[in-house]
């Protein structure tokens, strides 16, 4: 029935505990109390509800306690944000005596950073009954004693605290003694209400009992045996019932801290004395301090820490020597006064190693506690940083809490990792410092475009190339890092007569060669542009582009083409007549020929294969006319055979043949044969007009297309981009072309069979380009 009656009164204690499991905000602190050995898994209180956090979004902040006890007694659900007992807890084991007991527990919430503090006390459970270290005490009183006497009895343990420790003793009733207490931990006394007659009772048999404030309360018992002597009637005094004296820490051995004194009136033996520490002392107090047994002086034995012991109690019994002895005893308070010998502790709860570049000011990095086991000024510690660096310390409302927090924008094509210094120094004399390293690294974001090594780029390419081929590279770079710098090239694809011609070029995306997917060829297309894009792989992805403008180069691949003479089988055969007595320097005819290519490439020499008779007939090499070179005699043939070669003037030159009969007739036969022939003569005129219609309308109209596209690259490209196509005539009886273009500081010219005064052949041009002096900047160019 007892034991129902215990369980019931210890549910109403556990509901009454969780009745005051209440929300207390103090200093923004959360504060619960939870009674001890309460069943594990046991809900304590919804942290995230009595801080207003979103209950949904827990699991993705990561909720969760960072620091607390070493094995943390509690655990929060990222479900529902309650925090619910995790092992079983024993408030003796973790606090011990003091009173209250209180695990602080540090939570964390993440996107945004977000720290919380709560206080769980730890509310005493009546769970250990008082106990005495010994099973009996016995005491030899002598008969002689006064009432009102007192004997210190043992005082009874009990771990628990408040009002379940030990409350009250109690004696068995008898007529002799009674119990009387001391202090505020309750000393027992056991006094004496009468005087003792040996001869009727020479012994009593004495239970003592100590009785905790529990509900129910728990008891302890202690057999208690006074043993009644007789003689030495007289017991020591002491000066002071309580002795107080300060010790600072870390004084050395042997040091004398009190001497206590007392006094006997007795003579001889029963007046000698003896001090002793009580029994009932907590044992490491004997490793701590040594009490000379005749003197009474007090001296310091172990080492004295005031972080580990700041008031030490001593009991001292005087003792006489007499027959029964006579004793007394006192109280020596010894206070440890706290000095400077322990440095500030540096805990870093690093959120994450990594700091993102485009993080803002204001973000957390770090949490940083710092402790000092002094006290007072010596435990006051300032921290910070080291200098030049975007961080910032802030203070919490806690003491010695802090927060690193971003200062500034990063940058971490600029600076990539930051080796931050952290000071802690107290405020004793001398101060005491700690330093700690905390190592930041900075992840790339992907803020940089890739940025090509020219623009725009200028391709000379020369026509017939191989299709398939590679005909140029392009590379572009980006500051960034890893996926972020990890480049792919594209053409862009569109509508328009320049994006045509890049239809028929493929480019690597990975490493941005562009291959010809066919052959160019000057005389259809002489320059087009086209754009190529630069994009990383970030999210998202970032690009650049640049134009690129070819120039297609000229090669000789056409031969020269006999315009005159043009025979009616289309061969290149002609017959003159000239009267025989013409003079020297006469023109007989003049041979016309072209060729599509351009400069050197199209410039066409004459020269004479074959002659019946070298010294009447001349060709003039740059203009086809044949002219004779003396007067005709009456021995000279009438029929000459002339077999001219035309060829032009590239690296491999091609050439042609035109064959010239001249026929030397009387003067009154050649002028009758003019009218024959004018008529046939007329015809053929008429033949190679034709002819050189169509070949003077293809140049101009070739001029016209290369005016119209000059200016719209003009109008489109920048400043550093010069390059033209300027038609020019410069030839004389040949049809020929003569065709400038600037590029930079460079003016090129491919030129025909008469170049202008004061050119420069340029070395590796093909035998066909001139440059002529310029006064423009340098700029860069890429020949293919």
């Amino acid at each position: 029935m007892g034991q129902r009656r215990g369980t019931y009164a210890w549910w109403v204690a556990f509901r009454f505990s969780v009745m005051l499991s209440c929300v207390m905000r103090v200093s923004a602190q959360i504060k619960y109390s939870v009674p001890e050995e309460v069943k594990v898994g046991s809900i304590v209180g919804n942290v995230a509800k009595d801080l207003g956090l979103d209950i949904t979004s827990l699991d993705e902040r990561r909720f969760r306690i960072v620091s607390g006890t070493e094995d943390s007694q509690f655990e929060v659900h990222q479900n529902n944000g309650v925090l619910y007992v995790r092992k079983s807890i024993d408030r003796e084991e973790l606090c011990k005596s003091a009173s209250p007991c209180v695990v602080n527990l540090k939570m964390v919430a993440e996107n945004p950073m977000e720290i919380h503090y709560v206080a769980v006390e730890i509310v005493d459970v009546n769970d250990h009954s008082p106990s005495f270290q010994e099973e009996e005490k016995i005491f030899e009183i002598f008969e002689s004693t006064v009432p009102g006497k007192r004997f210190q009895l043992p005082t009874a343990r009990d771990p628990d605290v408040g009002t379940n420790t030990v409350r009250v003793y109690k004696l068995n009733h008898n007529e002799y003694f009674s119990i009387r207490e001391r202090g505020e931990d309750k000393t027992p006394f056991l006094v004496l209400q009468k005087s003792l007659d040996r001869e009727k009772h020479n012994e009593h048999k004495l239970i003592l009992t100590a009785v905790d404030g529990g509900n129910p309360p728990r008891s302890g018992t202690l057999n208690v045996t006074v043993m009644v002597l007789d003689s030495n009637d007289n017991h020591p005094i002491f000066s002071q019932e309580v002795y107080s004296v300060t010790l600072p820490e870390n004084v050395k051995a042997e040091t004398s801290v009190i001497t206590v004194t007392a006094t006997d009136l007795d003579e001889s033996a029963n007046g000698d004395i003896e001090y002793v520490f009580g029994g009932e002392l907590d044992p490491k107090i004997y490793d701590m301090f040594i009490l000379e047994k005749d003197t009474g002086e007090i001296r310091v034995k172990g080492e004295i820490d005031f972080e580990k012991n700041e008031v030490f109690k001593l009991d001292v019994h005087a003792t006489d020597k007499g027959q029964p002895p006579m004793s007394t005893d006192c109280r020596v308070i010894i206070k440890v006064l706290d000095e400077n010998d322990n440095k500030p502790e540096i805990e870093v709860t690093s959120l994450s190693q990594m700091v993102s570049e485009d993080s803002k000011p204001g973000t957390v990095v770090s949490l940083i506690s710092i402790t000092d086991r002094d006290a007072g000024l010596n435990g006051k510690v300032i921290c910070s940083l080291s200098d030049n660096v975007p961080f910032e310390l802030k203070p919490s409302f806690q003491d010695n809490m802090y927060s690193l927090v971003l200062k500034n924008r990063l940058d971490r094509e600029l600076v990539s990792h930051y080796d931050i210094e952290l000071t802690a120094t107290d405020c004793g004399q001398p101060p005491l410092s700690t330093f700690k390293t905390l190592s930041i690294d900075v992840s790339d974001v992907n803020d940089n475009n890739p940025q090509f090594l020219q623009s725009p780029i200028e391709l000379y390419l020369v026509e017939n190339n191989v299709p398939g081929n590679i005909i140029f590279s392009v590379t572009a770079s980006d500051k960034d890092l890893n996926e972020n710098a990890a480049l792919t090239y594209n053409i862009v694809r569109g509508e328009g007569s320049q994006v045509k011609n890049a239809a028929f070029l493929s480019i690597n995306s990975d490493n941005g060669q562009i291959s010809a997917l066919k052959s160019f060829d000057f005389e259809t297309v002489k320059t087009f542009k086209f754009h190529v894009v630069a994009s990383d792989s970030g999210t998202p992805s970032l690009s650049s582009n640049v134009t690129v403008n070819v120039f297609i180069l000229d090669q000789n691949d056409n031969a020269p083409v006999i315009l005159y003479p043009v025979s009616s089988n289309g061969s290149a055969e002609g017959v003159e007549e000239i009267p025989r007595n013409v003079n020297a320097g006469h023109l007989v005819t003049k041979v016309r020929a072209y060729d599509a290519d351009i400069g050197y490439n199209g410039w066409l020499l004459f020269s004479l294969q074959q002659v019946t008779d070298h010294s009447l007939f001349g060709l003039d090499r740059y203009t086809g006319q044949i002219r004779t070179l003396r007067s005709f005699t009456e021995t000279d043939e009438a029929e000459h055979k002339l077999l001219i070669l035309v060829k032009d003037n590239g690296n491999v030159s091609l050439s042609a043949t035109a064959t010239v009969i001249v026929k030397v007739v009387e003067p009154k036969e050649a002028f009758a044969a003019s009218d024959v022939k004018s008529s046939t003569k007329a015809d053929e005129d008429n033949n190679v007009t034709f002819y050189l219609m169509i070949t003077v309308g293809s140049v101009s109209a070739l001029f016209l297309v290369s005016i119209i596209v000059l200016i719209s690259m003009q109008c489109s490209k920048s400043t550093d981009f010069t390059s033209k196509y300027l038609p020019e005539p410069n030839y004389d009886g040949t049809l020929c072309h003569s065709i400038q273009y600037r590029s930079g500081d460079k003016r090129y010219m491919l030129v025909g069979p008469r170049m202008s005064i004061g050119s420069t052949i340029v070395p590796g041009s093909h035998a066909n380009t001139l440059m002529l002096p310029d006064r423009r900047g340098i700029s860069g160019e890429v020949r293919a």
